[in-house]
């Protein structure tokens, strides 16, 4: 929402920005454990609650499962109010699903006009916003922290260097980049999230980016996650715990 919807700027020169976060989930062993209608109830019980509260708000479902060891799904939300991500994990909590699931990594971003980017490009970075490829089946998401020496640099020598760490983007026009802000409000300086059905184009991209000069400014970008978009109940039945039977009808 947006102050012509009533709801005040969260900044205060009235640029339009949106609230980023991603959530990381693990699920315990102990939950697979439990009888099969306690585990159907419980993730039938943690995908209404996702999808009522993206009636109010998009939030968008991954899974890592079988392709890293210390996270199983992720959320992605965006939204313009930051109470909205609290409200949504209190209620996640309260879930009978929720009492098995542990949060290894969240990271609080926002969106904000790149000094680097001008005119329209493939990412959200000239108005602001989160500009999403709903049909995009792959996200590879890191946080990323710049050297100090970075911020030293003059203003024109940023932007040449900024100029070819683009164009080197450009020659991979199947990966769509959302750059996202995090100074002062999470550990990390920026998250970084591609869109892209060809993970190889990824690989490809980044082993290009390390030849470019902006890549000596990097001091950190890792943990990285590779996840695969789908649907919250597909998404979950990526845990194993479904029972293997359909549940009989009462």
């Amino acid at each position: 929402m947006s102050e012509a919807n009533g709801e005040a700027p969260n900044n205060s020169s009235g640029e339009d920005r949106q609230f980023v976060h991603f959530s990381f989930y693990k699920l315990d062993r102990g939950f697979r454990l439990l009888p099969a209608a306690e585990r159907e109830a419980a993730l039938a019980e943690f995908a209404t609650v996702v999808e009522e509260h993206g009636e109010r708000f998009p939030i968008r479902a991954y899974t890592m499962v079988g392709l890293r060891a210390d996270a199983d799904v992720m959320l992605w939300k965006v939204s313009e109010r930051l109470e909205d991500f609290q409200e949504l994990g209190t209620a996640l909590l309260g879930t009978a699903l929720g009492a098995h699931l542990e949060t290894p990594y969240a990271y609080l971003s926002m969106t904000r006009r790149s000094q680097y980017v001008k005119g329209e490009g493939r990412s959200m970075h000239k108005r602001g916003r989160i500009m999403w490829n709903p049909d995009s089946k792959y996200l590879l998401i890191y946080p990323m922290v710049k050297t100090r020496a970075w911020y030293q640099l003059s203003k024109p020598t940023r932007q040449g260097i900024m100029n070819e760490h683009i164009a080197t983007g450009h020659k991979f026009p199947t990966v769509k980049i959302n750059t996202t802000y995090s100074f002062g409000i999470d550990d990390q300086e920026f998250v970084v999230a591609f869109e892209t059905d060809f993970v190889g184009d990824f690989l490809d991209l980044m082993m290009t980016l390390r030849e470019t000069e902006a890549s000596r400014y990097t001091e950190r970008d890792t943990p990285i996650f590779t996840c695969r978009s789908g649907d919250i109940r597909e998404v979950l039945d990526t845990l194993g715990a479904a029972a293997a039977t359909a549940p009989v009808d009462a």
